[in-house]
């Protein structure tokens, strides 16, 4: 996909200029006619670069810059300013905003498609290194966040799939844990990171939390999902470390014995259930783990019947536009899912469904996993 710029200009016909430098050169350009507009066009579209006048009614460009730079979201957003002042006291207060560089508005088109080539160029340089000491970290710290294979249960079948963002290892984290012969657990997490540079251990976080899970289900007796949750959210709480991450949760214990699912949840996604007649959401009301000591955990038991299932999934599907105009929400991954389920297609389809149907790149870690009854005569 195209890389977007904002252009923020007020005079019309040099933004019909640039917009069509730009467009031709191969970007996707958005408009706004001061910094006021251009600040909240910001906000609602997340540009990958922006291209701001000085010289503007209401707030200038040198206002606008001080606004975004305020505000954490935003802050990183590449900047370039564009103008017909081109002293020398002009450009050293431009470059003390924090800029990427200055272009004159008389320069060529050559030059102003080389300037931005040369900054998406500079970008993409610096995110290769960034992803490549990712990785590496991931693998200094041994940070396994997913299991090798599905785990074996009898009378059940189990799928997941974790499709990290860039293939990069990110804050999903799934793990499968024998609480004894007849009961498994099966935990599905995602760590966000508060700051901005929290983001890049989300990995480490992941794998701390996905480790304390194991911890906590290793020390327990009464197989109860409120009760691992409980004592990891105490844990969790009581942990200075992982104070600038968030951290959602979904546990659910299968017991063979009287095909029954415990589920508890932190400020997850609803479970899916899918029945034969149709679909079931099933919402848990637990607080995100580590955010207060009294989390509102609950056991939700769902009876499991023969081909019935269970989809838990991270937030990875939210929020995506689809080709037909539609935003991806819980009803609409609902609605797909089931579509898949009735005609037995796996997971790995699922999510080509997902991928294909999607008019934009996923923002985030795609993670499902999918818990199916077997039929007693399989």
């Amino acid at each position: 996909m195209p890389n977007k710029i904002l252009l923020v200009e007020d005079e019309p016909n040099i933004a019909k200029l640039f917009n069509y430098i730009l467009t031709k050169a191969g970007y996707k350009v958005s408009y706004a006619e001061n910094g006021s507009v251009g600040y909240k066009k910001t906000m609602e579209d997340r540009p990958d670069l922006i291209i701001s006048d000085i010289m503007m009614p209401e707030t200038d460009g040198f206002a606008f810059r001080k606004m975004l730079l305020n505000n954490p979201d935003v802050a990183n957003i590449p900047f370039v300013f564009l103008t017909a002042k081109g002293t020398e006291e002009d450009i050293l207060e431009a470059y003390n905003l924090s800029i990427e560089d200055y272009i004159i508005k008389t320069a060529s088109p050559k030059i102003v498609v080389a300037k931005i080539d040369s900054i998406f160029n500079s970008i993409k340089r610096e995110q290769e290194k960034a992803n490549e000491a990712m990785q590496q970290a991931a693998g200094s710290l041994n940070a396994t966040l997913v299991p090798g294979n599905s785990p074996v249960l009898e009378g059940y079948n189990f799928e997941f799939i974790n499709k990290p963002f860039d293939e990069i290892p990110g804050g999903d984290f799934i793990d499968f844990i024998p609480l004894d012969k007849n009961n498994l657990a099966i935990i599905l997490g995602d760590v966000m990171g508060k700051k901005w540079g929290a983001w890049y251990f989300a990995v480490a976080y992941a794998g701390y939390v996905r480790n304390a899970v194991r911890m906590v289900c290793n020390s327990i007796e009464n197989f109860s999902a409120k009760l691992i949750m409980e004592k990891l959210n105490e844990a969790i709480y009581n942990d200075e470390r992982i104070s600038e991450v968030f951290i959602t949760l979904s546990v659910v214990i299968v017991n063979k014995i009287n095909n029954s699912i415990k589920y508890c949840g932190a400020g997850d996604l609803p479970l899916l259930l899918l029945k034969d007649e149709g679909y079931e959401l099933v919402k848990s009301n637990g607080l995100l783990l580590g955010f207060s000591l009294e989390g509102n955990y609950s056991d939700i038991e769902i009876e499991m019947h023969c081909e019935n299932s269970v989809v838990l999934f991270t937030d990875g599907l939210i929020d995506v536009k689809r080709n037909d105009g539609k935003v991806q929400d819980i009803d609409t991954i609902a609605q797909v899912v089931f579509k898949l389920h009735k005609n037995k297609n796996s997971l790995t389809d699922l999510v080509k469904e997902f991928i294909d149907s999607a008019s934009e790149k996923f923002p985030d870690d795609l993670s499902l996993i999918k818990i199916t009854k077997l039929n007693q005569n399989y």
